[in-house]
């Protein structure tokens, strides 16, 4: 199918993981395909699968909480393919993990610096691009943790993750005259780099899995399909949601 047939994307945080796998679907979906993220050998290796298959992709590499980047990110958007249609704001870090009273300062900085401001500077240059082109689809990866349940040693994580969803909720009743949809996707446990602090050994791994109630984590691709519908008109009417793709952890019990 070409869901996204002749539209340009705004991918954050796709050298690796949900970014790089959506960056792939996006692109197989007719999508012009401008991806970020610090690591540019990535970047560059990932253009190279988008374009080997016949697609249209542009890379930029810097630093989320860098305005400057924010900026040329949409610049090269609208400069490389005339116009922004859908961004995802996918960058993001476990930050500082431990006990909330021994989390250094730096550490809980650098966690809200990358995780929410971040998503917020790219928002902040994105929507003007949405805008000019009449409407569009501004889309977060926030998480279940700190929304649904409480995970200790990740205060940093969570209060930046949970803070996207407040962000998304106030774009979605600002933008929505606009035109611009707005949502969150809350990704159960996946397997990404991200994800390694979590499941680095057998146990670990098993103990994540239990809490699912499908009993398993999730592979990129399956998270990427989320955001791919939330991209697509077939998500006309879908704004201001913070949409759980957690295989039942937030519900399960057993």
């Amino acid at each position: 199918m070409d869901r996204l047939k002749g539209k340009t994307a705004l991918i954050v945080g796709a050298s690796s993981g949900i970014g790089r796998v959506t960056a792939l679907l996006f692109a197989n979906e007719g999508a012009n395909v401008v991806v970020t993220a610090r690591r540019q050998d990535e970047l560059d290796d990932l253009v190279d699968a988008i374009e080997s298959n016949g697609g249209r992709a542009a890379a930029l590499a810097g630093d989320v909480t860098d305005e400057e980047f924010a900026a040329a990110s949409v610049a090269l958007a609208e400069s490389r393919f005339g116009g922004l249609a859908i961004a995802f704001n996918n960058a993001g870090i476990n930050g500082e993990m431990g006990p909330s009273a021994a989390i250094s300062l730096e550490g809980w900085r650098n966690a809200l610096d990358v995780n929410l401001t971040g998503a917020f500077l790219g928002a902040k240059h994105q929507i003007p691009a949405l805008q000019r082109r009449g409407g569009g689809s501004l889309i977060f990866t926030s998480t279940f943790v700190g929304y649904t349940a409480g995970m200790p040693g990740a205060a940093a994580y969570a209060a930046s993750k949970a803070g996207i969803i407040g962000l998304m909720k106030t774009l979605a009743a600002e933008l929505g005259p606009s035109g611009i949809r707005v949502n969150a996707i809350l990704p159960g446990g996946t397997a990404t780099r991200l994800a390694d602090a979590w499941t680095d050994t057998p146990e670990k791994r098993a103990f994540v899995e239990g809490m699912h109630a499908l009993k398993r984590i999730a592979t990129p691709d399956e998270i990427a399909q989320s955001v791919l519908y939330l991209a697509s008109d077939e998500a006309s009417f879908t704004t201001g949601s913070a949409m759980l793709v957690d295989g039942g952890v937030s519900i399960n019990r057993t």
